[in-house]
């Protein structure tokens, strides 16, 4: 069995390329709906909504009074207060690939480490709205060519295992976080009564988790709240569905357990999370309410994250 230390390094470097990538993800989808309002109260109330889904709202809130525009970039960019920022993302990402440097393909640690440079290079002065598209646009480039190498040269085996349960616990606590914020849009009222969403909104939320050209290709022009909560939590051919994470979580422990021969704890918590999504509609979940369902699904995703640590013993 592999190290619990570099099975945890793996685990961690990946969650936080992942945390680095979806942070630019929303900033950007949030920053193009700000600009379709008006300014003032709505345009601010956007760029809070941005940190509260990223899950910074705390931290952000003991340095600044209001939620501007300059503020909010900062804060979720560079700032260095913050360590889910996505400078202290991609520097956490670097110390972790640097613990298991032996476990990585010499490709994999070049793009890890370029990503790393070019990124504190871009973030090396506060980013104007002018240069967000571009420096957004960079950093989704960049660690997508880590996850690239990853792909292209890396065996099949325990340390790639480790590689994608971290990408993929981490990308279902972004979508379902999302989705929590972006809720009172996908209200069963509106579904059902067929009333007209917002498009500014749903757009926020596809664009959020680049799903926009994905969704139009299986549901068309059409867009009604119960068919983008469909695509974004049951469809599993979606790469950042919370289906398809789920799926991908228990197959990368179901490997780890035929590896190990040992089953284990986050083998079963991974099931019967992925049997939620198999046993359920998406008229059920909302009925019996979509915020809790995400609510849910937030807590047992994060206790089989934990599950994992325990396991696989990360800290011993």
């Amino acid at each position: 069995m592999m190290l619990g230390k570099t099975a945890g390094g793996l685990f961690w470097m990946f969650r936080y390329l992942e945390r680095a990538e979806n942070t630019a993800r929303l900033l950007a989808a949030g920053w193009h709906i700000a600009l379709t309002r008006a300014g003032g109260s709505e345009a601010q109330s956007e760029w809070q909504s941005i940190i509260t889904t990223a899950g910074m709202d705390a931290g952000f809130r003991t340095k600044y009074e209001e939620y501007s525009a300059e503020a909010v970039i900062d804060y979720l960019l560079r700032d260095k207060d913050n360590p889910s920022s996505v400078m202290g993302a991609i520097s956490a990402a670097r110390s972790n690939a640097r613990l298991v440097r032996t476990a990585l393909s010499s490709e994999v640690w070049e793009a890890t480490n370029e990503c790393w440079m070019e990124i504190k290079a871009l973030l090396s002065r506060p980013i104007t709205e002018r240069a967000l598209h571009d420096t957004l646009t960079q950093i989704r480039f960049r660690t997508s060519v880590v996850r690239g190498a990853l792909h292209g040269t890396m065996l099949r085996n325990d340390i790639y295992a480790f590689s994608r349960l971290g990408t993929f616990v981490e990308r279902a606590d972004n979508t379902a976080r999302i989705l929590d914020v972006k809720y009172y849009v996908l209200l069963p009222s509106a579904a059902f009564v067929g009333q007209a969403i917002d498009n500014a909104q749903w757009e926020v939320i596809l664009r959020s988790v680049s799903a926009e050209s994905s969704y139009r290709w299986i549901n068309g022009g059409e867009s009604t709240p119960i068919s983008i909560a469909n695509f974004l939590i049951l469809d599993d051919q979606m790469p950042r569905s919370l289906a398809f994470c789920a799926k991908k979580v228990r197959e990368n422990l179901a490997f780890l357990e035929r590896c190990y021969l040992s089953r284990q704890e986050s083998n079963v918590l991974a099931e019967a999370l992925q049997h939620r999504f198999d046993s359920q509609s998406i008229e059920t979940i909302f009925e019996e309410g979509l915020h809790e369902f995400l609510t849910q699904f937030l807590l047992d995703n994060g206790k089989l994250a934990q599950q994992v640590e325990e396991d696989f013993r990360f800290n011993g």
